[in-house]
């Protein structure tokens, strides 16, 4: 029998209070995980999380997350500067890592962690964890066997009119990109592998917005669209801001020589997918195969991945890839050239045991 895995938190913000303490007091139940530390430099946070969740200690130093004996996983989930940093104490120090997206907000911030992953004993995990889904692994599935021919075009849509808490949302280092846009790179490259070029328009379409109560001026962009090429007149757009009220559209849509496969919900928030196939001149819907599958569920792989000594399916170097092609974007959205995307990763191959065929067929339609 394995022994819980002792975790230490650093950042006790919304995050942490909702979607992944939810996960942990799931796992604690189960014997996978215990908290033994928390940190962040409010004190009100501090005594918050440890009233509510029963925390043994808080502390306003993440050194002493970093440098305790007793913490085996640190979690960071701070402002989107402090990633990096944060992530590469930890490592160095031998424990297991996992990082909000994004891993970095430079390059040589994520090198660093790349190449400190392929050293350290701890394992490195970086959000977001979409490929662990259900559906997104039906859906590279179908792909990988050509049930839509091969793919020669895909678009992604993912955003909202934007946080009115945290200034550091619309500061340097912040931005719908780092925010919103990761999750769509993330599933295209993906299910498509590596980007060879990106070209995009970006800017602050709000200028000003009331942000924790205060008025504040935009600085990080909150508007962006992106063309992704990946080689051989394969192509992509996504569209990703803070400046989206509501839509009703796919998240993901891939359009291949044989027909369409297409991602319903969020692609961090899956609620099945719709396939239409020429051969039976019908739409598919097929239901989420697990309604209840959460976008924090990259500490639950991590967690077995310790347990098991099994590397994680989540690489850093594909959040690398993810990180450099945001980047180019912003340059991009600067000067209107096209930018070449140096970097490649490889997906590791999923386990089809755990890969569901596909949902519940709810039914077929022609329109």
């Amino acid at each position: 029998m394995t022994h819980p895995i002792k975790i230490g938190i650093i950042g006790c913000g919304n995050v942490m209070i909702g979607p992944y303490m939810s996960l942990i007091q799931k796992l604690d139940y189960q014997g996978q995980v215990k908290v033994v530390a928390a940190c962040d430099p409010v004190a009100d946070k501090r005594r918050f999380v440890q009233q509510k969740f029963g925390i043994p200690r808080t502390t306003a130093n993440y050194q002493e997350i970093i440098e305790a004996n007793d913490i085996e996983l640190v979690l960071v989930l701070t402002s989107m500067p402090q990633h990096g940093p944060l992530a590469q104490a930890a490592l160095e120090a031998g424990k297991h890592v996992l990082v909000e997206k994004p891993m970095a907000v430079t390059l040589p911030e994520a090198a660093r962690l790349v190449e400190l992953a392929k050293t350290s004993p701890g394992y490195l995990i970086c959000a977001p964890h979409i490929i662990l889904s259900p559906t997104y692994r039906t859906m590279l599935k179908r792909i990988r066997r050509g049930d839509i021919g091969r793919v020669i075009s895909a678009r992604a849509l993912y955003g909202w009119a934007g946080p009115w808490w945290g200034q550091w949302f619309y500061q340097p280092g912040g931005g719908s990109l780092f925010d919103l846009g990761v999750y769509n790179v993330t599933s295209l490259t993906g299910l498509l592998g590596p980007a060879q070029r990106v070209m995009a328009m970006t800017g602050v379409a709000i200028p000003e917005r009331v942000v924790d109560g205060e008025r504040m001026q935009v600085q990080a962009e909150d508007n962006a669209h992106l063309l992704l090429d990946f080689g051989e007149s394969v192509f992509a757009v996504v569209t990703t801001g803070f400046t989206l009220q509501k839509y009703r559209c796919p998240a993901i849509e891939l359009y291949g020589t044989q027909g369409t496969l297409q991602m319903m919900g969020d692609d961090w928030d899956p609620e099945g997918y719709e396939l239409w196939q020429n051969d039976v001149g019908a739409w598919q819907v097929y239901e989420e195969t697990d309604p209840n599958w959460p976008w924090t569920d990259g500490l639950r792989h991590l967690v077995e991945c310790i347990q098991t000594k099994t590397p994680p399916l989540i690489t850093p170097e594909h959040a690398y890839h993810v990180l450099e092609i945001m980047l180019k974007v912003q340059e991009s959205g600067r000067d209107g050239r096209e930018k070449i995307i140096e970097s490649r990763f490889t997906l590791p191959e999923l386990d089809p045991a755990s890969t569901a065929e596909a949902g519940h067929l709810v039914h077929d339609r022609s329109y």
